[in-house]
């Protein structure tokens, strides 16, 4: 991401053009998300028209071009741009001529299209215009001549170009919806939060708080980039911009170079884990659910904390290896921090808290929330002026260049999943493959994550992953939960009739008492197209509803893992080029050190941990946390000290009993088995220091 020239002295015509370009379609966006409303397709052809400007600078085609090659770039932005609003313009008039395009139409549909494949190519590389021009040749003319399930009829070319451009999930679409409201509006949020020194505060407050405990500099990189996801979501920026102070501290500590790249880019993968914002993936999630964001980012709040403490036990663990201790020198207190420069930080956090909880729009919060920024800078160092608003402004514009340009072009993939029914045979599929086992659906949704991860961002990766797969995952949490009403027996008068038709062989069982294989026997013998009347007699709303959140937060989660597992690990190599460490070699330890990417989601399945009760979520939090330390401890075979063979595989069996669903009292025994173990390992290193020589 290029940094907005501030000097005068230095800044070029094209860095003018860009930071007027930046001011504009910022504005642009607060005038249409707080003081008006438009409908959806001007909003977003707007948005689309004002980024693939943006974009021409940004994205040149030639980085080290001459003017020819400015003036062209800036020629096919202004055309994308000028295509983009005609089209939407002539709406009325193609549905009053019977959805018929003129030669006009023809000639700025093909125009747009080729454009925003183009600028998706300079902005993600080719992967994703290529999906696209397979997603739309299936529809066209490919989907006809295969066999199987998959076979489509095929649309002429005027409804596909119409489809793409004025679909429901098209071009200018609900995801462009997403991206010129919600994401746009926190990204701006962001910029404003960085450019009246937040970031600097979130450093310090982390050095102050952790950089005197065992390890301190990689929990100072956990908890800066913990803090740093309220700021932006992206797991790139986050590693660019804390790893550059966290990572040559972690050396300098004693860390092993690799593993503290690694330590970096897992935490920071965790910023789209993190609420109030959870980058854009939050917003997507609600917008597909129709689950409230606050919901979302309440349910996600223990679940993050849970990644970001199985992170630091693996930089506590390395740190008793390695013997680092603590930063040198940290005499600052948070105290201090806080009054030096927290306004800045937690007034702005917690206006948009407040605001979210009473009731106010995302996009409304966010715009208030950047006021308080403003105005919570005047009581700093760092006080915020007219030119600072304007460098915030356009910074905020340029750091969404390349999401607004991916999930505009995204709904063009998502436009054919919906319209040739695609993601209903995918899901089909799964539970096929899967054969109603969570485990393996959920190892097939990590593969699928892990492939699409290779040449999609993360939010993109979960848009097209969550359209794909998450009415199978729904379907077998939902079936999980009609299976335990079965064996309980609790079944409602009106739904045995549904039973009656969908399983008549064992109506006789209905309503009462019997085991789970008989029970799961009866579910598994509902035709697919009765099941969801069925369980939506069964089951309570509550329960569907926080069935579909756990299976689009398992799909979101396990589309984080394309930062950190190579061969892509966008985060790793990012950390990898600061550290001055082999790419692969950090993405296997950045892999390794977010594990939690996988264990997490298991509890999302198989616990009420989304959708119980308080006690129940903090029952299975407490028990998870010290699990995910044994889980830890027993693949680094190190606790305080080295661990034999036989305590490492006490270690992980302590883990599964901690973190799979169980009763209480195997929750307990393994706490305290573990707790044995800990205790063990800490006198075996006493007695290691005291053997060796000071």
């Amino acid at each position: 991401m290029t940094d907005l020239p501030t000097d005068p002295e230095t800044i070029v015509p094209t860095s003018r053009l860009l930071i007027v370009l930046g001011v504009a379609v910022s504005l642009m966006h607060i005038w249409f998300n707080v003081v008006t409303v438009l409908s959806s397709l001007w909003q977003n052809s707007l948005h689309f028209a004002g980024f693939v400007l943006m974009a021409a600078l940004v994205y040149p085609l030639r980085k080290e071009g001459g003017l020819p090659w400015k003036v062209f770039d800036m020629l096919l932005g202004v055309l994308a741009a000028s295509s983009a609003i005609y089209l939407i313009a002539m709406e009325d008039a193609i549905y009053a001529r019977g959805v018929r395009l003129l030669p006009m139409e023809w000639v700025a549909g093909i125009i747009l299209l080729l454009c925003a494949l183009e600028f998706t190519r300079r902005v993600a590389g080719w992967f994703i215009p290529m999906l696209i021009l397979v997603a739309l040749s299936y529809v066209g003319w490919w989907g006809g001549k295969i066999s199987g399930v998959f076979k489509f009829a095929g649309l002429s070319p005027e409804t596909i170009l119409f489809r793409s451009i004025y679909g429901d999930d098209a071009l200018f679409g609900t995801i462009a919806s997403i991206s010129s409201s919600y994401v746009f509006m926190f990204i701006l949020f962001g910029a404003f939060l960085l450019r009246s020194g937040a970031g600097e505060f979130v450093i310090d407050l982390a050095r102050a708080v952790a950089g005197r405990m065992v390890g301190g500099p990689g929990l100072v990189a956990v908890m800066a980039s913990g803090l740093m996801g309220t700021i932006s979501g992206s797991a790139v920026a986050n590693t660019a911009s804390t790893g550059v102070i966290t990572i040559p501290l972690m050396k300098r500590a004693g860390f092993p170079a690799k593993f503290a790249a690694g330590v970096e880019s897992a935490a920071s993968t965790g910023g789209q884990l993190m609420p109030p914002i959870m980058g854009a993936g939050a917003f997507v999630m609600a917008t597909y659910t129709q689950i409230s964001y606050n919901t979302i980012v309440l349910v996600s709040t223990l679940p993050a904390i849970l990644y970001f403490a199985a992170v630091g036990f693996f930089v506590r663990i390395e740190a008793k290896r390695s013997h680092v201790t603590a930063l040198d020198n940290e005499s600052v207190s948070a105290l201090d921090v806080f009054k030096r420069g927290g306004i800045v930080f937690l007034l702005p956090i917690a206006v948009l808290i407040g605001l979210l909880i009473y009731g106010f729009t995302p996009t409304y919060a966010a715009g208030f929330s950047i006021i308080a920024v403003v105005v919570a800078s005047w009581f700093s160092a760092n006080k915020m002026g007219l030119k600072s608003i304007i460098e915030a402004l356009a910074l905020g514009a340029q750091n969404m260049v390349m999401t607004a340009i991916l999930l505009c072009s995204v709904g063009l993939i998502v436009n054919v999943i919906s319209t040739a029914g695609i993601g209903n045979t995918f899901s089909l599929m799964i539970n096929e493959w899967a054969g109603h086992n969570m485990v393996i659906a959920i190892l097939l949704i990590a593969l699928a994550s892990l492939v699409l991860g290779m040449g999609l961002p993360v939010t993109a990766a979960y848009i097209v992953l969550g359209t794909l797969s998450a009415p199978a995952l729904h379907a077998l949490i939902a079936d999980g939960f009609l299976v335990d009403a079965l064996m309980n027996g609790q079944i409602p008068e009106t739904a045995k009739a549904l039973f009656m038709l969908a399983a008549p062989e064992h109506l006789a069982e209905i309503g009462n008492p019997m085991s789970q294989h008989l029970a799961r026997t009866i579910v598994d013998a509902v035709p697919v197209d009765m099941a969801g009347m069925v369980r939506e007699a069964v089951l309570s709303e509550h329960t569907l509803t926080y069935a579909l959140l756990s299976a689009h937060l398992i799909i979101f989660w396990l589309s984080q893992d394309s930062n950190v597992t190579p061969p892509v690990a966008l985060a790793a190599f990012t950390g990898a080029a600061i550290a001055g460490t082999k790419p692969m070699e950090t993405g296997f330890q950045a892999w390794k050190l977010a594990k939690g990417l996988y264990v997490i989601p298991l509890l999302f399945a198989y616990t009420d941990f989304i959708g119980g009760s308080w006690a129940g979520d903090f029952t299975i939090f407490f028990f998870a946390f010290f699990g995910l330390y044994a889980f830890a401890a027993g693949l680094e075979n190190f606790m305080e000290a080295k661990l034999s063979w036989p305590l490492r595989l006490l270690s992980l069996a302590c883990a599964v009993a901690l973190l799979w669903p169980a009763p209480i009292w195997v929750h307990i025994g393994g706490l305290v088995v573990l707790i044995s173990l800990f205790v063990h390992s800490f006198i075996s290193s006493r007695r290691e220091s005291s053997a060796s020589p000071s």
